[in-house]
């Protein structure tokens, strides 16, 4: 039985993900900033292997995460925060949280995962990006920029681990129905000027971005690597 990791996974798109790896067979880690009451619950809840947690803005507590969790095979890097402003007022507080979290954690983890996929020769690492990649949100453009500098973390990465039987691939939302976009999704006249932007006319569901997460943990991805699957209906078009 394989084991994954899933970075911020008690909600939205991670938990997701950590349900349809559980339904697959996988002995899935949950993992949660801070909450380890709220990490357990979720694992209970979905019958997941083990919960832990990890500040990822901490390089210490980074370090330390693989301690806690043992080697995996299939390592999830969907933990990133965001925050929405205008460029001109991101705070250096709020550049250095989006960085540490969003970008220097993955490399970091990345780093630490690796050498036991390796040896093993078997490992998926499946980074989360975002449809900002790809268009301009006028108060993510920060966010945007960690999303695109860990896609080509992506692409240099999968080169280089390819031969050792290693995949990594980077998967991008759009506009999907979590907590993090409730305040929009709640208000018919915010969200239907959203779904006005989506050809399929309509927000995703996280179970929509779990299942290619799925495929690209799985043996039939085998051949798959350093790409980016746009899961936004269409909205980077």
């Amino acid at each position: 039985m394989k084991t994954a990791l899933v970075t911020g996974s008690t909600q939205g798109i991670g938990r997701a993900i950590v349900e349809r790896l559980v339904k697959n067979g996988f002995k899935v880690i949950v993992h949660c900033s801070s909450d380890i009451e709220k990490a357990e619950r979720v694992k209970k809840e979905i019958g997941a292997y083990k919960a832990v947690v990890c500040d990822l803005s901490d390089m210490n507590q980074v370090a330390a995460l693989k301690g806690k969790t043992g080697a995996v095979d299939v390592l999830v890097l969907n933990a990133s925060v965001q925050f929405k402003q205008k460029w001109q007022d991101i705070s250096d507080t709020e550049i250095e949280k989006q960085l540490s979290v969003n970008v220097v954690s993955i490399l970091k983890l990345m780093q630490n995962y690796f050498s036991d996929m390796k040896k093993k020769g078997f490992g998926r690492i499946i980074t989360i990006g975002s449809v900002n990649q790809h268009r301009q949100h006028p108060e993510l453009s920060f966010y945007a920029a960690t999303k695109c500098a860990v896609y080509s973390l992506v692409k240099n990465i999968a080169k280089e681990a390819a031969p050792f039987g290693v995949t990594v691939n980077n998967v991008s939302p759009g506009a999907i129905a979590t907590p993090r976009n409730a305040s929009v999704y709640n208000d018919e006249t915010e969200r239907k000027k959203v779904e006005a932007l989506i050809p399929a006319g309509r927000f995703g569901t996280p179970e929509e971005c779990a299942g290619i997460v799925a495929f690209l943990a799985s043996e039939d991805s085998a051949y798959i690597t350093g790409a980016d699957i746009r899961v936004d209906g269409g909205m980077s078009l």
